[in-house]
C-alpha cells in the first residue's frame, strides 16, 4: 500500500485544515488508518485512528473536540479535519495503515511520506 498526504500548509491559531491521504495499490478496506503526528527530536505519536468500517475511531486528548478522522473506502481516501488549531499542533502529520486498530506507531506497516502543518500567526 502506497499512502500520499496532502494538505498541509500553514494556518493562523483558530483557523482550519483538512489533510487528504490518498491509498493506492490496494484497498484500504482491509486495513485500520491513522493520522500520527512528530514533533522536532520527537518520536511519532498517536492522533486519531479509525477501524476498517469506519465505526470506530481514537482520538487522543489534546485533539478530541477539534479533529476529525473519516475515511471513504470506495475512494481509496482517509481524512483529517482539523479545527481550531493551536500553534502546538505544529508538527508534521502521517498517515498509517495497519492490520489493527491502535496507538503504537509500530503497529501500523505502511507510512506516507508527511506532510507540514504549521499554525502560526
Amino acid at each position: 500500500v502506497q499512502l500520499v498526504e496532502s494538505g498541509g500548509g500553514v494556518v493562523q491559531p483558530g483557523g482550519s485544515l483538512r489533510l487528504s491521504c490518498q491509498a493506492s495499490g490496494r484497498s484500504i478496506s482491509a486495513y485500520a488508518m491513522g493520522w500520527f503526528r512528530q514533533f522536532p527530536g520527537k518520536e511519532r505519536e498517536i492522533v486519531t485512528g479509525i477501524n476498517k468500517s469506519g465505526a470506530g475511531t481514537y482520538y487522543t486528548d489534546s485533539v478530541k473536540g477539534r479533529f476529525t478522522i473519516s475515511r471513504d473506502n470506495a475512494r481509496n481516501l482517509v481524512y483529517l479535519q482539523m479545527n481550531s488549531l493551536k500553534p502546538e499542533d505544529t508538527a508534521v502529520y502521517y498517515c498509517a495503515a495497519g492490520l489493527v486498530t491502535g496507538s503504537l506507531a509500530s503497529g501500523y506497516r505502511y507510512w506516507g511520506q508527511g506532510t507540514q502543518v504549521t499554525v502560526s500567526s
